[in-house]
């Protein structure tokens, strides 16, 4: 008689899970608080903001239960075609997309509204898995580099013309994938050199792309600066310890849109600097425990799951920081987790779920003996 037994299965990574609870119930604390205003103004509901992001919320802890129950290497096999999807829908908005203040970056879906550029980072990261995966030759050459690289330019063309930030991480998400899978380091040079001639090539194709750049150096002089004087104005009257939850006055109409790209400056309003720094810390503990299942992880796939996904988080949210004290030109980019959007909160739990799956599965084959 055959009996089988799994081997090499355990539990989902405790501390990794308690982080990912610990930002959310953060996140939607948050932006009650910072969105209240815009909500009552608006809407007539100071809670608007807050019930639709606590119901995206509650569908991705719903995907990232359902993703960290499955094998990954399912996704896997997916990656392929999720990436061809990822690809329609981001010329399909293009062509039929939503414009929402002055950018195209969604799709309606009866009464709700999707963004395929979220989508898009997580096949990104698996096909980039699925396409190491499936090289036969060395991953330290400038040939298999080049080739990788090559085939994110049609997601990053189609993203990046209305959505820069978005094409930039993914393009950070390539170059990070690549670089684990590399045993030689020199040639990243090269890759820099090439990275930092495009990008300019990139920001003078546009002339509002420049403009922003004006922005950056000097906001007080041109009046599309003033979400970004606000912003600071915000930061720097926090002091050390904030005026308190829920007492912001730069929300109250002064930093535009506060609830989305702009949150981390009403956190430091209400949180101070302490409250600021504790976020900081949160998400850094973050991104080293997803390392920390990386580099524990048997698994080649498993290992670059999640280094695509820190470099994912990692990327964001020191874009985010960037902006907001503008260390960076505005780039339009969220803070995870914690600025609204429900796309971003149900992809982000589902790549926690990803990373999850990833930590409960250390080994993938069967062992059997006769009996």
């Amino acid at each position: 008689m055959a009996s089988g037994k799994k081997q090499g299965y355990s539990e989902a990574d405790r501390i990794l899970l308690t982080l990912v609870l610990i930002l959310a119930v953060f996140g939607v604390t948050m932006l009650f608080s910072t969105s209240e205003y815009n909500g009552r103004v608006r809407f007539g509901d100071s809670a608007y903001y807050f019930k639709k992001q606590l119901f995206a919320m509650s569908l991705g802890f719903l995907a990232m239960y359902l993703v960290a129950g499955m094998d990954y290497h399912f996704f896997i096999r997916l990656a392929p075609a999720a990436y061809a999807a990822s690809l329609g829908l981001s010329a399909a908005v293009l062509v039929v997309g939503q414009e929402i203040n002055g950018s195209k970056r969604w799709l309606n879906l009866g009464p709700l509204s999707f963004q395929p550029s979220e989508f898009a980072k997580v096949a990104v990261i698996l096909f980039l898995v699925w396409q190491i995966q499936q090289t036969k030759s060395s991953t330290s050459g400038l040939w298999f580099m080049g080739r990788t690289l090559v085939s994110l330019l049609p997601v990053i063309g189609l993203v990046g013309s209305n959505n820069l930030s978005t094409a930039i991480i993914i393009l950070g998400i390539g170059v990070a994938l690549i670089f684990a899978s590399n045993s030689r380091y020199a040639c990243f040079l090269g890759i820099g050199a090439a990275g930092v001639a495009v990008a300019v090539l990139f920001l003078a194709a546009e002339s509002y792309r420049l403009e922003r750049l004006a922005i950056w150096r000097d906001p007080e002089k041109y009046e599309k600066g003033f979400q970004t004087i606000q912003g600071l104005y915000a930061i720097g009257s926090g002091g050390l310890f904030g005026r308190g939850l829920g007492s912001s006055i730069q929300k109250l109409g002064f930093v535009p849109e506060a609830q989305n790209d702009m949150i981390f400056s009403i956190i430091c309003e209400e949180l101070g600097l302490t409250g600021a720094l504790i976020l900081i810390l949160i998400f850094g503990l973050l991104i080293w425990r997803l390392c920390v299942i990386a580099t524990r992880c048997t698994d080649l796939a498993g290992t670059l799951i999640c280094t695509g996904i820190m470099a994912h988080m990692a990327i964001q949210v020191i874009l985010n920081i960037a902006v907001v004290t503008n260390t960076i030109p505005n780039t339009g980019i969220t803070l995870p987790f914690v600025s609204y959007g429900g796309t971003s909160v149900v992809f982000l739990m589902g790549e926690m779920g990803l990373a999850l799956s990833v930590s409960s599965h250390k080994q993938h084959f069967f062992t059997y003996t006769k009996g």
